[in-house]
């Protein structure tokens, strides 16, 4: 083959991945427009509410995914001696997701997302109250016992 025929071969398959690539875009596009008409109102909120900031969904599940990586294995390389303090941190830690659950409550209205952060507010007060218990009881152990 020819360097020219071969060239020009390439031209007209990336023009013909340029047209099918343009009309995936439309169709998708045209996808996602009857998906937002037609689905529950909560459901739109929750689903274009990143997307409204310009952060893809992707991006967001990929930086969770990686947190529950980094969580694990910071987790499981602490000594055993440590795990109260870090217990107690943690706990400190996951209390300010009731300051998020605090902001979904918040709103004038009454619809979906403040049920679900009233649910938010008692499950982290829950957590937070009961694993400050668990720390307490588990400092306690380490406290020397009186003879009698």
């Amino acid at each position: 083959m020819d360097a020219t025929k071969l060239a020009e071969q390439a031209m007209q398959m990336a023009e013909q991945a340029k047209e099918m690539a343009t009309e995936a875009l439309r169709l998708a596009n045209e996808t996602a427009a009857s998906a937002l008409t037609t689905a529950d109102p909560a459901v739109t909120d929750a689903v274009t509410g990143a997307a409204s900031q310009g952060i893809p969904f992707l991006y967001l599940f990929a930086v969770f995914v990686l947190a529950v990586f980094v969580g694990y294995y910071v987790v499981w390389s602490v000594t055993p001696a440590l795990h109260s303090p870090l217990m107690g941190v943690t706990n400190a830690i996951s209390s300010v997701i009731i300051v998020g659950a605090l902001l979904a409550a918040g709103p004038d209205g009454f619809g979906f997302s403040k049920i679900m952060g009233f649910l938010a507010v008692m499950l982290a007060s829950v957590n937070i109250f009961g694993g400050f218990i668990v720390t307490q009881r588990m400092l306690s152990m380490f406290k020397k016992k009186e003879r009698k």
